[in-house]
């Protein structure tokens, strides 16, 4: 390492005497460089030099800075205190944090019991949530950044849940590639679920795992920090709490190994050559075999491999199915199904076919979500109802689309056009369907369709999306065991990443990222990387005369349009070329 890096991590980066000056550009740079060599020392088998690489990420300024900026004002949970309840909401209270923490070892730092908390489950039953502290996630994160890098080398290529440029559609790819074609000799499905999974995880074996670790002693505190719940302080003996920004880290670690509990083992090209295949998406999980008895035998194959991590299987949960009678998955369903094939010229032939839709389950949630949604706007207007449900539907949409799910999207098109005329009905009473449908409908002003009846807000002309809108794209699996962490991919990822952005933002925010180059025109850095969200800025205000054309508008990061109007204030006139340049200049240089 050249001496510019060694010095970066401490001594480059100056005293911080002010959040806003920090250079996020360069200190996340330097930790992702590091981040690749530890992966890369890892897939080398060089144990010594991992250790090295990550004792000197964790001591870096570089990790504390950014894991606080991550903790306090990326995150979602940002607002949500811990025990102690300190939360760090402004500049300055960050910068307190900062130079409060940068004299502190992470090594002599003592956990705090978790808040806990809890959510509901689809089932009915409540989750338990365990909140650290802010300082706890601090370090969480610090521990986080050092430790993932080096276990991604080592990660199973079935396993989707909780891991980076990893998802569901990748899991559900997966199960349809291994299970597609009349060749497909794979018929029978066990469907696996750990049972409390995240709350009886065995400590010891996750210790044993994380041996060698520079910092594995604190890893142990948090797991044995317990918890604080109606005031009452709980041991914990078993288990990673959820909430945690550690946890899915640590329960992947535990949960890797069930390939070679099942014996199974790729060729030279990657592909299984066993009777069993994997898909596992953090605690759920489909093992795909070739008979009944293949699919039985599991129950015994996976016993050492639960004992050995004190996980036992939810018998409610786990079964063993026919691919004819087909499964669900993380709300998709899949299924084999009989066909006849017709060709020109021959005999129709019997086949089969592979079809993944969205589960019934799945689909009667949006409805209820959908029917939720129309009852709260009781009272409001098309404006606010319009706002409800749009994220809703194309939220919905386009974690769908890679499946068969036109039917489905017409079925919901249907459903909510039937609670447009009963809203509209009963909020305006005494008027004649004439008017209410020359008040509330237009045509589509996106161009998307020839529809002339989308239900349209009269003061703002805001639409309700219609799922029939969403194209059906079939997701791109990814390769093999490929990481972000590989120097090799960047590239790979780079396109990944803009296909993935397509895949799930609207017709016109494409259309902006694609005349942008899928840059953010403000910091000059990618918007297709999925830390931070993004908003429409007006080139010329629109209480300055801007329209919202496209001509006019521009697809920006949150912080940098907060950041670009706090450096270059609209007040009585437009901000000029030479401040705007210099408002610009000044963020990229702070990222």
């Amino acid at each position: 390492m050249n001496t510019s890096q060694a010095t970066m991590g401490k001594s480059a980066l100056p005293n911080i005497t002010n959040w806003e000056s920090v250079e996020w550009q360069k200190t996340e740079k330097y930790i992702e460089k590091l981040q690749k060599r530890i992966f890369h020392a890892e897939k080398t088998g060089n144990k010594r030099r991992v250790r090295n690489l990550q004792r000197m990420l964790m001591k870096s300024k570089s990790a504390l800075l950014v894991s606080i900026r991550r903790v306090t004002q990326t995150n979602t949970g940002k607002r949500t205190a811990g025990v102690d309840g300190f939360k760090a909401l402004t500049p300055k209270e960050r910068q307190a944090l900062y130079v409060k923490m940068v004299k502190m070892d992470i090594s002599l730092h003592k956990p705090k019991p978790a808040y806990r908390t809890y959510i509901k489950k689809k089932s009915g039953k409540l989750r338990p949530l365990g909140i650290p502290t802010i300082k706890d996630r601090v370090y969480q994160n610090i521990a986080k950044l050092a430790l993932e890098p080096q276990w991604e080398a080592k990660f199973e290529p079935t396993s989707y849940g909780f891991r980076p440029k990893r998802g569901c559609h990748d899991a559900i790819e997966r199960i349809y590639k291994s299970l597609k074609g009349n060749s497909s000799k794979k018929h029978w499905i066990f469907e696996g679920d750990f049972k409390s999974c995240f709350d009886t995880l065995n400590h010891d074996f996750i210790l044993k795992q994380t041996e060698g670790f520079p910092e594995a002693e604190i890893i142990a505190k948090w797991l044995k920090a317990g918890f604080v719940d109606n005031n009452v302080f709980s041991e914990t003996d078993e288990g990673t709490p959820q909430g945690g920004i550690i946890s899915p880290l640590l329960a992947n670690i535990a949960l890797h190994g069930m390939e070679k509990a099942l014996g199974i083992k790729y060729n030279t090209q990657n592909f299984n050559v066993t009777k069993y295949a994997l898909c596992r998406y953090a605690d759920d999980f489909v093992i795909m075999c070739q008979t009944k008895q293949d699919a039985q035998d599991v129950y015994t194959l996976l016993n050492p491999y639960l004992t050995e991590r004190g996980l036992t299987l939810a018998e409610d949960k786990t079964k063993i199915t026919h691919i004819e009678t087909g499964f669900d998955f993380l709300g998709f369903n899949i299924r084999r199904y009989n066909v006849t094939k017709f060709k020109k010229g021959e005999a129709p032939k019997a086949g089969k076919k592979l079809i993944t839709k969205p589960s019934n389950e799945s689909v009667q949630k949006l409805k209820n979500s959908i029917r939720d949604e129309f009852a709260k706007a009781k009272g409001t207007n098309a404006q606010a109802l319009i706002g409800r449900i749009n994220p809703i539907i194309t939220g919905t949409a386009n974690y769908w689309k890679p499946s068969v799910a036109k039917a489905i999207f017409a079925d919901i098109d249907y459903y909510t056009w039937q609670k447009v005329k009963r809203w509209i009905k009963r909020s305006h009473p005494t008027k004649s369907w004439k008017w209410r449908i020359a008040t509330y409908f237009k045509a589509d002003m996106a161009g998307q369709s020839r529809d002339r009846w989308i239900f349209t807000a009269p003061k703002s002309n805001n639409q309700l999306k219609k799922m029939a809108w969403t194209e059906i794209k079939r997701h791109i699996l990814i390769a093999y065991d490929n990481s972000p962490f590989d120097k090799n991919l960047t590239e790979y990822y780079r396109l990944r990443d803009i296909k993935e952005f397509e895949n799930n933002n609207v017709a016109s925010r494409q259309k902006l990222a694609k005349k942008q180059n899928y840059v953010c025109p403000m910091c000059k850095k990618s918007i297709t990387d999925f830390k931070e969200g993004l908003e429409i800025h007006h080139v010329i205000p629109k209480h300055h005369g801007g329209s919202d054309e496209y001509k006019n508008l521009q697809l920006v990061h949150i912080s940098c349009h907060i950041d670009y109007h706090r450096l270059c204030p609209i007040k009585n006139e437009v901000p000029t070329q030479a401040q705007k340049n210099l408002a610009c200049k000044i963020i990229r240089t702070s990222r």
